[in-house]
């Protein structure tokens, strides 16, 4: 889970696929690149530890990195596979005591990423009953994708991510038509299609989105103080710094907390029930 939110528990919460920083080898600190930006004070290159990383492997500044210029941080998520690459792939072994393993764990640790991130959104899209003519499909994708996540360093590091990304979203994208099939806009309103639109800095103030496809949209800065986003289908929306105050984004599909802490909202902001509300808004 990224810093400044707690996530709520639930029937259907998945602790496997929610960070768990304790049993990670600061995985996240070490194996990522980061550029002196608004999200982080220093350049840092991939592979080499983050100065913020003690030798127990959590981070000294944990509760005061936006304050110490590291609000990058608190919006990085990696769905758990921090803590699986630590303790499954590579049974407990860190890369400071194993320093022959270091090379290999970083290269691991990203493509571990992105299949954790595929399991949440196929878990997800387990639960939407509207979806229910692909579940078949769906279970037997987080089979294949959960069976992956138990290869071997070797293994991951050959797999063709990408391919397999692309077979999942083409699943997803039929669950999304079929859960927003029955979400109906105010009035006589059309459903909007922003897929992969650029709306950096859109002024969305109020607007009726409600079942939209927002896919890949570009919402940095965005407006959306007050608009319904109900139902809306938000995968891989970029949100930094999006007004989300007093929005509705009650069942919107595929909303992470990363992109939640990376925006902004306060307390009538109404969020799905697996997220948390950051402690930053």
């Amino acid at each position: 889970m990224s810093a400044g939110a707690e996530a709520p528990k639930s029937d259907a919460d998945r602790p496997d696929l929610r960070a768990d920083c304790g049993s990670c080898f600061g995985l996240c600190c070490v194996a990522l690149p980061f550029a002196a930006s608004a999200d982080f004070a220093v350049d840092k290159p991939a592979g080499r530890p983050c100065h913020n990383l003690a030798a127990d492997f959590s981070c000294g500044i944990h509760s005061r990195l936006r304050e110490k210029g590291f609000a990058g941080c608190t919006v990085f998520d990696c769905f758990g596979a921090g803590q699986k690459v630590s303790q499954a792939t590579f049974e407990g072994r860190d890369w400071r005591t194993h320093p022959g393993a270091a090379a290999d764990m970083f290269a691991v640790f990203p493509v571990m990423r992105q299949l954790h991130e595929l399991l949440w959104y196929l878990t997800e899209a387990l639960t939407l009953p509207a979806a229910r003519p692909v579940h078949d499909e769906l279970r037997e994708a987080l089979r294949t994708t959960e069976r992956l996540t138990r290869g071997g360093a070797d293994e991951l590091l050959a797999l063709d991510v990408a391919a397999h990304r692309d077979g999942v979203n083409a699943l997803l994208l039929r669950t999304s038509e079929l859960a927003r099939a029955g979400v109906r806009p105010r009035g006589r309103g059309k459903k909007k299609n922003h897929r992969g639109a650029d709306l950096i800095g859109a002024r969305l103030r109020g607007a009726d989105l409600r079942g939209a496809s927002l896919r890949g949209a570009c919402l940095i800065a965005a407006d959306l103080t007050g608009a319904d986003l109900s139902g809306a289908d938000l995968i891989g929306a970029d949100l930094r710094d999006a007004s989300l105050v007093g929005a509705d984004l009650t069942g919107a599909l595929f909303l992470t907390q990363a992109q939640l802490n990376a925006a902004r909202g306060d307390a009538a902001t109404r969020l799905p029930s697996a997220l948390a509300r950051p402690a930053h808004w």
